[in-house]
């Protein structure tokens, strides 16, 4: 989790949402990404720090066993990204703080079709949760930022 809070603080000092993911296999980073294209007005809804990574490691080393992988995430991945853990087979999930607005992890599994309960990955959360919330508040506290201003998610992380 400390890589991908590394990855998350890169993130940040591009003023980019600050969200780092690793995948990892027998605890070696084979793959590590960022949130990118949260900047401006029109941002791109599809280039999470967890679909970044799974984009490194498919190109890097497709026939790695993604079943005996971990994916870290700094922040719960949403639903379009904990699709892409499930399709992919992963194994593990990690991740640090949760996401209020749209985390896919608390779907119960009985929620989901047959296919996605069967590669459904093991889910720890809470990682690091503190170190990952610091680095949401200053996103969320910096007038330069606008990404998500005003939402539940920056309500919800600037009281604590």
């Amino acid at each position: 989790m400390k890589e991908a809070l590394l990855q998350a603080e890169k993130a940040l000092n591009e003023k980019e949402f600050p969200v780092g993911c690793v995948i990892t296999l027998e605890n070696k980073i084979i793959a590590s990404g960022r949130r990118k294209k949260t900047k401006g007005y029109y941002p791109g809804e599809t280039e999470h720090a967890e679909i970044n990574t799974i984009k490194k490691l498919h190109d890097s080393s497709p026939e790695l066993p993604k079943e005996k992988m971990t994916v870290y995430s700094t922040m719960e991945p949403c639903l379009m990204c904990f699709s892409a853990i499930m399709l992919s087979g992963f194994g593990k999930l990690v991740y640090a703080y949760e996401d209020i607005m749209g985390g896919g992890c608390r779907i119960e599994k009985k929620l989901f079709p047959e296919f996605y309960k069967k590669r459904f990955p093991d889910i720890k959360q809470g990682v690091m949760r503190n170190e990952s919330l610091e680095l949401f508040k200053q996103f969320f506290s910096s007038p330069e930022n606008n990404y998500w201003k005003d939402s539940p998610l920056y309500k919800y992380t600037l009281n604590f």
